[in-house]
């Protein structure tokens, strides 16, 4: 976890847990056994956001990533078609739980980075940054596109 993060932490009322500031649309928060990060997202919630992702960057904040948000589940595949940078892919269900994280994706690669069925949210991250940090399925992510049923909601 950053330093950065733990600063921004604020101790429970209820006991020794911590809790994570207010949802923000500019910001995903994540949770997992023994961590928890945040990442500055923009969003891609439209078709077109989606096709262009971030195709052409030269670079990607260490803090940063896109958030793909879908209306409805589906089967996803992404590709890294036009995009410079190597990435990570962390697929997430309608409650926002992690059902695959794909590492390391090749720049350039035009080959199908299948997410599975049932996708609604795919967070990509600077490529090795999931497993540096522990990322995985299981993981639970937060953001206000996250509707009801969230595993970790927004109040």
């Amino acid at each position: 976890m950053r330093p950065w993060l733990v600063a921004g932490l604020v101790l429970s009322g209820a006991g020794p847990a911590l809790a994570a500031p207010p949802c923000a649309a500019g910001r995903v928060d994540l949770r997992w056994p023994g961590g928890a990060e945040h990442f500055s997202v923009e969003v891609a919630d439209d078709a077109a956001e989606r096709a262009r992702g971030l195709m052409f960057r030269e670079s990607l904040d260490p803090a940063a990533g896109m958030l793909f948000v879908y209306d409805l589940p589906r089967d996803v595949s992404f590709w890294m078609k036009n995009t410079l940078i190597p990435l990570d892919m962390i697929f997430a269900d309608a409650t926002g739980r992690v059902v695959r994280v794909h590492s390391m994706a090749t720049p350039g690669d035009e080959t199908p980075i299948p997410g599975g069925p049932d996708v609604q949210f795919v967070l990509e991250v600077n490529g090795g940054l999931a497993g540096r940090l522990g990322i995985g399925p299981g993981a639970e992510l937060r953001h206000p596109a996250v509707g009801a049923g969230a595993a970790w909601p927004c109040d």
